[in-house]
């Protein structure tokens, strides 16, 4: 059985291969490149794998992050989990499988706190950070931790919006996309990429759509949360330039946790990472907690590294 067929089966009795690495998941961002899975096993079973996305320009080869995809990284069964040597095996033997590529580019999953392997293969590592909201369930508590100030903007987009779910993908994409406008930014994604993902989201029964929406049925603000079976991610958002001032992406941002803890039932709460100080302010607002995760790259292409450089 190919790799990808196994991997496939692995993940159905899997109990949290997050939704990043769901195959269905990756089938529909792999636009411009493939993706594919490494295996490693225990007593002729599968019980670690490494799924990645490549892409091909001029004759190299190189791995590297899909759109929509925020992590990937080694997945690790969760009893061969915090056991070092046994660990340290199943990431040696996963990376022994890599292709050769001109370069290696991945965030790994803010679960990973072992990246050794990859270090003693002279992989290297910056840790990046995310804003995470645990116990979620427990959603009264996780409203106490919420600032004085977010609260208040809250109750004020209260008074000027309702929240509902049913407005169009062309509308969230037409919103999203004016906060890229805003910063002079080309969108990220093209909207049959994101009406892709979303036929593939939705059948999977894994994403909720929030509109900020006025009395004069402007839009304000949109958020996109999907979810698997540990965590609920805040995966895209966007306001209008022009109503702003309302408060409504704040607002949405509650309604998208409250969504994680009263809907859905789940403990985790990513925001999902961002360096920008801005942001990150925001974050701790809600009571997020900064959780690091590890961006780690390879070049094997002393040309393909320069030709990167020569393009930033």
């Amino acid at each position: 059985m190919l790799p990808k067929a196994r991997y496939l089966d692995f993940c159905r009795t899997a109990p949290d291969v997050p939704v990043f690495a769901q195959p269905w998941y990756l089938d529909a961002c792999a636009e411009g490149g493939t993706w594919d899975v490494v295996l490693a096993e225990k007593q002729g079973r599968v019980v670690a794998a490494l799924p990645f996305f490549q892409k091909q320009k001029g004759p190299f080869r190189y791995v590297t992050m899909p759109p929509f995809v925020k992590w990937l990284g080694p997945y690790l069964l969760p009893e061969f989990r915090g056991r070092l040597p046994i660990e340290h095996e199943l990431m040696q033997a996963l990376i022994a499988q890599l292709p050769p590529v001109a370069s290696f580019k991945q965030n790994f999953y803010p679960t990973i706190t072992n990246w050794l392997p990859f270090y003693w293969q002279q992989f290297r590592q910056t840790t990046y950070y995310t804003y995470r909201l645990h116990q979620l369930r427990d959603l009264a508590r996780v409203a106490a931790g919420v600032g004085t100030g977010i609260r208040r903007d809250i109750r004020l987009a209260r008074q000027q919006v309702r929240v509902v779910h049913d407005r169009s993908l062309n509308e969230f994409y037409r919103v999203n996309t004016l906060s890229f406008q805003r910063q002079g930014l080309p969108a990220p994604y093209s909207l049959p990429q994101f009406q892709r993902l979303d036929a593939a989201l939705a059948a999977a029964g894994s994403r909720q759509l929030f509109f900020a929406v006025d009395e004069q049925d402007r839009v304000h603000s949109v958020a996109y949360l999907i979810w698997d079976s540990t965590t609920a991610y805040f995966l895209l958002a966007g306001d209008d330039p022009g109503l702003r001032a309302s408060g409504a992406g704040v607002l949405l941002a509650w309604e998208a946790i409250r969504y994680a803890s009263e809907v859905l039932g789940l403990d985790c709460f990513d925001f999902e990472g961002s360096m920008l100080p801005g942001v990150e302010r925001i974050r701790v607002r809600f009571g997020a907690v900064q959780t690091p995760y590890f961006y780690v790259w390879k070049h094997n292409s002393r040309l393909f590294e320069l030709l990167e450089k020569l393009k930033r």
